[in-house]
């Protein structure tokens, strides 16, 4: 059975963030790693070439695949800030609603910039998801 492509590293965050070629893309960034640093109270990692996690949980489904993935996290990629709510966007609605322009994927939230969302109801959804996650599994730092 195949592992997970994507693995926790020990490349700096602060100069992948530090690297961004886009000044906005870059400030954005050091914006969300200053809210998920304060939210989750974990110190980031990377997890492959481009995403910024932070903790950790250990998932084993019903068909035996199992591995680690990082508790919820951010990448600065060229067109978005895209955000990772591990147990998905499904059950947030309401909160979604709040947040301004945004697009979604499954666990995947697209943001333009920072401005175009409210950052007080980021920081909730974060919080919910994180706290949803961790009544599936245990989450632990990275």
């Amino acid at each position: 059975m195949a592992g997970n492509k994507t693995m926790a590293h020990d490349a700096d965050v602060g100069a992948f963030i530090a690297a961004l070629a886009k000044p906005q893309r870059r400030a954005d960034a050091e914006v969300l790693d200053a809210l998920f640093r304060r939210v989750t109270g974990f110190a980031p990692r990377m997890w492959g070439p481009t995403i910024i996690g932070y903790g950790r949980y250990h998932y084993r489904y019903e068909s035996g695949r199992e591995g680690d993935f990082l508790a919820t996290g951010f990448s600065p990629r060229a067109a978005h800030q895209v955000i990772y709510i591990m147990p998905g966007y499904g059950e947030y609605q309401a909160i979604m609603d709040r947040l301004g322009k945004h697009k979604l994927g499954k666990s995947c939230l697209y943001i333009n910039k920072l401005a175009d969302v409210d950052l007080d109801v980021l920081e909730e959804l974060i919080r919910q998801g994180l706290a949803d996650l961790g009544r599936r599994y245990p989450v632990h730092p990275a």
